[in-house]
């Protein structure tokens, strides 16, 4: 059974109106268009980081040396996983393991 949370959020009414015009030439729904924006920035998707980067730029939010910081983070990781070549599963299996593994140390 899937649980669905409510999120609510304010536009100013020119904005809402040329939003959903928007979304309406290109034919896609608003939730539909909402969830897929937070998906690709939860997966990291690098076409959402590199806007949020930008964003977070033109908006003066997080200083320059924290922003610069957390690009080199994020680029040695996927450097890390580029060199073992591991993929979201497998990532996850790993976890699954170590967590096992903790488990059974804790016992």
């Amino acid at each position: 059974m899937r649980i669905y949370k409510t999120v609510e959020y304010k536009f100013p009414v020119k904005l809402h109106a040329e939003f959903k015009a928007r979304l309406k030439y290109d034919e896609i729904y608003m939730s539909r268009f909402i969830r897929a924006c937070v998906e690709a920035y939860l997966e990291k998707d690098p076409l959402i980081m590199k806007f949020v980067e930008n964003f977070k730029e033109r908006n003066n939010i997080q200083n320059k040396r924290i922003r610069k910081k957390t690009l080199k983070l994020a680029q040695r990781g996927a450097e890390k996983k580029k060199l073992f070549n591991l993929e979201k599963k497998e990532i996850k299996e790993i976890y699954d393991i170590l967590e096992s593994d903790i488990k059974v140390d804790l016992k």
